[in-house]
């Protein structure tokens, strides 16, 4: 819209109406009904004659506006809230009264900054009572706390775009402390209609395609947001300790009582807390160790930091010698195969096991017995989150418990991946690796907590000296399991009777190792398994079959298989083999280890079975259907959110794409592929839709945390819907058949020396670490504590958590004209004000309030976390900034308005609910000055003012009752008055719950006039995209 439109166009579309009907003028006096109905025909004449008119009954009209507008008055509420009732104002003349504008704006020498008039366009008018969407105080809807902290305490990975403000002050504003957070007292809409639920708040028509509903997923995910109902426990002896259990002595004695000079000098061996500082940033963060020894040889450095080594060199014999080690070190092996040795570095996996269970940092959430939790009171509804919740724990420790009673079991988790470590040459790594169910799942998988161990590399040789193909396969295979079998030879005896272990807290258990899980891509399950490439290594499926669903064959018989092994050495052996459909594998690795099935013990891999694996091929029928053009440019396009990377150059001609990226590309894959023109029309796009959601819901759903039998039941389902629509990939002819092993499993879902030294070093360093961490603590918290980070404590993964808000403490310097949301302020503190007033109160009353601003402080950023599930990492990030530009006019920055979801009230009465929210974009992000509050709301006691942090946004249509029948997703369209213009409001920056990210209705071909940073502006229509992160797809329903 043009800034410079007249004052007659500007008060229509502000909606500021006075001469209207008798019901919109209830509130004002006789007096000014009588002027209004005789003498004035438009009410900007009213006002100009208020301002300039020296009559005494025109000045007590104008006094009684003044008065009205001051006074908070309290009406009936539908929610009952308790204050003390603010003074009533008294009389006060028009001219003197700070919210009432005398005239034009002139400098005003009592504050701090001139008045001048706000420029720019103006997105609202003709608001109706749903233009002010928001939750009233004491209704129970959860708000997000906002915090403050320093400007680099926020900083993280992404380039900290600063952009010019719209409004900033000249001086720096005095830090004010942010109220305590209330809800504020804004006028609930649970009064509209609740049936009206297709209604947005600005009055037009949620967003319908047909009256059919979309995958939701609800019933799965609520079961999910509560905590078990009934918890049941294994019982008996088992776990049970051997030692006193009320005698707790933390491991890290033992460890301080081998470093010399510890009793003294808690940094020992290091000279001091300087000296133990550079070691660590040498090891953990520095630069090479060429580097590193040529910094520590410029003249007087290493003296004047007191240091106790020259070089590394140096450093290193300190570690190696002095430092104990609490995981074994690596022992070199030779592994001889027809004449040719090759290396095996290996570590004892007793030791392994022993530093992993007695670790003191793991001492507050280890597991030792298994566990039933069930989501209901009848304990009809398992809960799976962590291996103890699990079916395999239960059962194996009934088989033990028959055996040995008070037994302990740690459930052994390997990997292991043939991994390529340079493009130089080629070379490439054979790593095996080794943690424990006891841990959580959220430690296991985070190097930084320790809970994984390096086991062994395996020889990564190929045999080039076989020349014959078939046996050197058969050699490869039989090389595997002779090194996997030297690996685990000591858990033979040790699985059945069991050995004594400390745990961290000093108590002592006869702990029984047992191979639970074995994780690997598909190859490395054929090589384990020893099932032949193509088939299932699971059940009995040959590859030809593999496509058949839903599977009808059984699981692999674990007894029949061990039956054929032992034919070894008997000239039926291969035959017997093959017919129980297994390689004639040497003594496999898992033959002779106790409670082992290794058919059941293979498991889905996430990232090799879904994200390189299924997404591959899917993205690879996609790219053929819907040509590599039209994806590259839809790609290319999407608006930015802190959860998603924007693939400028498109997706389909990216090499060696990682893990990392397929991941990326999943949680927008499904909205770039709607709207696409395609042979057989609308139906065969609808097929192509419900295909592609199926398996995105199946892969989102099983990275859920936690589980359920009905979350089972839903990827179940979700596999179904794929199953039901795959045939669209053969009408289109991307496929011919699906005998894909990797799809077929879903049914199944439920340089040597140097490397391992550098390794070792790094374990002692981070272990070292911690122990002074605790030795330094226990004149703070005393002798008792058994772990460095005491106050760390492990929470289960959340989907559903509350995420709170962080922002900088001081609000961006740089500044820009101002854009025209006075309106918008102007109602907003009327309603913040008078909180039950109607929206034609507001609107009558919201043109007398004056801004005595010209400039505000803004903000470009705000930040979601959950510290105590996410730790300090950033949940999700909010942008506001406009474009940079450089002087030949390019942009350096392009402007970013996120959109994001805003809780409102509508009076249905549950707040988690999707009804209760609705997505606006997000303009600015600002602060009122202290001295502007005051006189914005002079009546308002300290705990009645608003929230520091507001926010101006433009709205989207609410959402429908059900989403869109076949992608499974919300429609949106923006909100616009009867003039076209868009609908905005100010609302605190506490009702935001998260970003959301829209994708375009592309209409067929996308247009290419769009780009990345003009599509919210240059389009209209937009789906919701759930799937741009597991958070948003949990909550987002």
């Amino acid at each position: 819209m043009n800034s410079k439109m007249g004052e007659d166009q500007y008060q229509r579309r502000a909606g500021h109406r006075l001469y209207a009907s008798k019901k919109k003028r209830r509130d004002c006096t006789t007096k000014m009904e009588t002027v209004l109905n005789t003498r004035f025909v438009r009410e900007d004449d009213l006002r100009q004659h208020l301002r300039a008119s020296t009559n005494a009954k025109c000045r007590q009209v104008a006094e009684s506006l003044a008065s009205l507008i001051r006074r908070p008055i309290c009406h009936d509420c539908p929610v009952q809230i308790t204050r003390t009732p603010s003074p009533v104002a008294g009389p006060s003349s028009l001219h003197n009264d700070p919210l009432l504008s005398p005239g034009p704006l002139k400098d005003n020498p009592q504050s701090p900054q001139a008045l001048t008039s706000f420029e720019g366009d103006y997105f609202g008018a003709d608001y109706t009572d749903k233009d002010f969407p928001f939750v009233p105080l004491g209704s129970g809807v959860p708000l997000l706390h906002v915090s403050e902290v320093e400007e680099d305490e926020l900083s993280d990975d992404e380039e900290d775009v600063i952009g010019r403000d719209i409004a900033a002050p000249d001086n720096p504003l005095p830090h004010r402390n942010p109220p305590h957070l209330r809800a504020p007292t804004l006028p609930s809409i649970s009064d509209t209609d609740p049936t009206t639920t297709n209604m947005s708040v600005d009055g037009v028509q949620s967003v319908r395609d047909d009256n059919t509903e979309g995958p939701t997923h609800s019933d799965d995910r609520e079961q999910l947001r509560k905590a078990p109902v009934h918890v049941r426990h294994f019982g008996g002896q088992a776990g049970a300790p051997i030692t006193d259990p009320t005698v707790q002595v933390s491991t890290y004695h033992d460890y301080g009582s081998k470093v010399g000079g510890a009793a003294d000098n808690p940094y020992a061996p290091f000279a001091s807390r300087m000296d133990w500082e550079v070691a660590q940033w040498a090891k953990e963060r520095g630069a090479s160790s060429t580097a590193f020894t040529e910094l520590l040889k410029i003249p007087g450095l290493a003296a004047a930091l007191g240091l106790s080594f020259k070089n590394t060199a140096e450093l290193n014999k300190i570690i190696d010698d002095k430092l104990p080690r609490r995981r074994p070190a690596f022992t070199h092996h030779f592994v001889t195969v027809m004449g040719e040795k090759f290396d095996l570095f290996s570590r004892n996996i007793i030791e392994c096991l022993r530093a992993l269970y007695g670790d003191p940092e793991h001492v507050r959430y280890r597991c030792f017995t298994p566990e039933r939790h069930y989501a209901d009171a009848d304990k009809t509804i398992r809960l799976y989150h962590d291996l103890h919740t699990g079916r395999w724990w239960w059962d194996t420790q009934k088989a033990v418990e028959d055996n040995t009673p008070g037994a302990t079991i740690i459930p052994i988790i390997l990997s292991s991946d043939k991994t390529q470590v340079t493009l130089f040459r080629n070379k490439s790594a054979y790593p095996v690796y080794l943690t424990i169910g006891n841990l959580p799942k959220s430690i296991r998988r985070k190097p930084s907590r320790q809970g994984q161990i390096l086991l062994a590399y395996l020889p990564t040789t190929r045999l080039d000296h076989i020349t014959n193909k078939a046996a050197r396969r058969r050699t490869l295979t039989n090389l595997f399991h002779a090194c996997m079998s030297f690996l685990l030879k000591p858990l033979e005896e040790a699985g059945i009777t069991g050995i004594p272990m400390m745990s961290g807290d000093g108590i002592w258990r006869r702990c029984h190792p047992i191979v639970a899980i074995y994780v690997g891509d598909y190859p490395e399950q054929c090589l384990v398994t020893g099932a032949y490439t193509g088939d299932c290594p699971v059940c009995d499926c040959r590859h030809d079959e593999l496509e058949v669903y839903p599977g009808e064959h059984e699981d692999r018989n674990i007894d029949a298989v061990l039956d054929a092994l032992a034919t070894i050495g008997s000239p039926s052996f291969v035959t017997t083999c093959r017919e129980a459909n297994i390689k004639p594998v040497q003594h496999p690795f898992w033959q002779s280890l106790p409670y082992i099935n290794i058919f059941s013990s293979i498991t889905p891999d996430i990232l090799h079975q879904l994200h390189q694996g299924v997404f591959k091929h899917l993205l690879a029928w996609l790219k053929d259907v819907c040509g590599a053009e039209e994806i590259d440019a839809r790609a290319s396009r999407l608006p930015p959110n802190h959860s998603l990377r924007i693939f400028w150059k498109g997706i389909t001609k990216l090499s060696r794409v990682s893990g990392t990226e397929h991941k990326q590309m999943s949680r927008f894959l499904l909205g770039i592929i709607m709207d696409m023109p395609l042979p057989g029309g609308r139906a065969v796009a609808d097929r192509l839709l419900r295909a592609t959601r199926g398996l995105l819901d199946f892969l989102y759903i099983a990275q859920y945390p936690s589980h359920t039998d009905t979350t089972l039941v839903a990827l179940e389902n979700a596999l179904a819907a794929f199953h039901d629509n795959r045939d669209v990939f053969v009408t289109l002819g991307a496929r011919s058949a699906f005998n894909i092993p990797k799809l077929h499993f879903l049914m199944h879902y439920d340089e040597y020396p140097q490397m391992t030294q550098w390794l070792e070093r790094r374990e002692k360093i981070a272990q070292h670490a911690n122990y002074i961490l605790w030795r330094l603590q226990q004149a703070e918290i005393g002798p008792a504590s058994l772990s460095a980070n005491h106050d760390l404590r492990w929470t289960s993964p959340d989907l559903a958590c509350t995420l709170t808000i962080k922002m900088t403490r001081h609000p961006t310097k740089k500044a820009y004209g101002a854009t025209f949301f006075v309106a918008a302020l102007a109602r907003f503190v009327v309603q913040w004000t008078n909180p039950t007033w109607s929206r034609q109160q507001v609107e009558e009353h919201a043109p007398y309030v004056r801004i005595p601003v010209a400039t505000i402080p803004i903000f470009h950023r705000v930040k979601f976390w959950n510290e105590a599930v996410y730790g300090i990492e950033t949940v999700d990030s909010l942008h506001v900034h406009p474009g940079q530009l450089r002087e030949d006019g390019e942009y350096v920055v392009p402007a970013r308005f996120d959109t994001a979801l805003i809780r409102i009230d509508r009076g249905l009465g549950d707040p988690t609910r999707m009804a209760d929210t609705q997505v606006a974009q997000v303009r600015v992000i600002f602060t009122l000055p202290d001295f502007a509050l005051a006189r914005l709301f002079p009546t308002l006691p300290a705990e009645r003012l608003p929230p520091r942090h507001l926010a101006y946004v433009e709205w989207f249509s609410s959402f429908a009752a059900v989403p869109e029948r076949h992608s499974g997703l919300y429609k949106l369209k923006r909100s616009r008055d009867a003039d076209g213009g868009r609908v905005a409001s100010i609302v605190p920056v506490a009702y935001m719950q998260r970003t959301v990210h829209l994708v375009p209705k592309w209409g067929g071909e996308v247009n290419r006039a769009w780009s990345s940073g003009n599509v919210l502006d240059e389009c209209d229509t937009f789906y919701l995209n759930t799937f741009k992160d597991p958070h948003s797809y949990f909550n987002l329903y």
